[in-house]
């Protein structure tokens, strides 16, 4: 009976090591706000002040159920802009690689999002995509069985930093302007929501894809109808990075050519 209980006891201890195990590099996400860095906050220092939380459920990008170690982005956001009212706000949550992802407000605040440090079903974070790339340091997770979905709810990996930005003010030349007809506005929305993560336009934006606007724009060298269907379906043309967007209607495909026709005159190139 003694030994069974030594044994049990050992078994008890060793599973509270597991869940006490250590937080790893220190890495560190930095704060901006209008390009100025508010707080550059390490991984220790998150920690200490928001409860690291275990969050399960089923990864688009790795295709399976996966557990990760994570801070509800909520609680971060808080701990990085102090006394701010976030709902209302705009962010771009930035990548190391230079993707870079446009968060609203409302949706950076909404109950499921996480920011995970940690991979529990392997010793280190398992590979995503066809690069295997390292998700680390820090990857956005979504924890409910609706988020699973990438557009509706991104999921930046290799995050660094975390922008609160007028995106109207941040990336002024990616605007087709106030007199901008109503279908190329609901095209920069879309833009905005959608391609910006990846591309730029002006050499404001993402820069993972190409450049949508400088020196060429890509409607200047490429038929319209090639455009729109590479934008639905792009691996039936090459083996890439750039995921389909099926979803995508015909208004919202007119919307998209309408913003990149009114770029063609509002160019704007500052490597040159």
């Amino acid at each position: 009976m003694r030994r069974e209980l030594g044994l049990l006891l050992a078994c008890m201890a060793l599973a509270s090591c597991k869940r006490a195990r250590p937080l790893g590099p220190d890495a560190t996400l930095t704060f901006t706000k209008d390009g100025a860095t508010v707080r550059a906050l390490p991984l220790s220092e998150l920690a200490k002040a928001i409860p690291p939380e275990t969050v399960s459920g089923f990864d688009p990008y790795h295709r399976k159920p996966k557990r990760f170690r994570a801070l509800p982005l909520k609680r971060v956001l808080e701990a990085g802009f102090p006394g701010e009212s976030l709902a209302d706000k705009e962010f771009v949550l930035r990548a190391k690689d230079g993707y870079a992802v446009y968060f609203r407000g409302e949706l950076a605040v909404t109950e499921g999002g996480y920011v995970a440090f940690e991979d529990l079903d392997v010793p280190s974070w398992e590979p995503i995509g066809p690069q295997r790339a390292d998700p680390s340091p820090f990857y956005v997770v979504w924890s409910k069985p609706e988020q699973a979905e990438l557009e509706a709810f991104p999921r930046p990996w290799q995050l660094v930093k975390i922008e609160m930005v007028r995106f109207d003010v941040a990336y002024p030349h990616t605007s087709p302007g106030s007199a901008a007809s109503a279908t190329a506005l609901a095209g920069y929305a879309l833009f905005r929501d959608r391609c910006f993560k990846c591309h730029a336009i002006n050499r404001e934006g993402g820069r993972v894809g190409p450049d949508l606007a400088v020196p060429k724009n890509v409607l200047e060298y490429r038929p319209v109808a090639q455009v729109r269907a590479y934008v639905k379906d792009p691996l039936s043309f090459r083996y890439g990075n750039m995921p389909p967007h099926p979803d995508l209607t015909e208004a919202q495909l007119d919307a998209l050519v309408a913003y990149l026709e009114a770029m063609k005159d509002r160019k704007y190139d500052p490597g040159k």
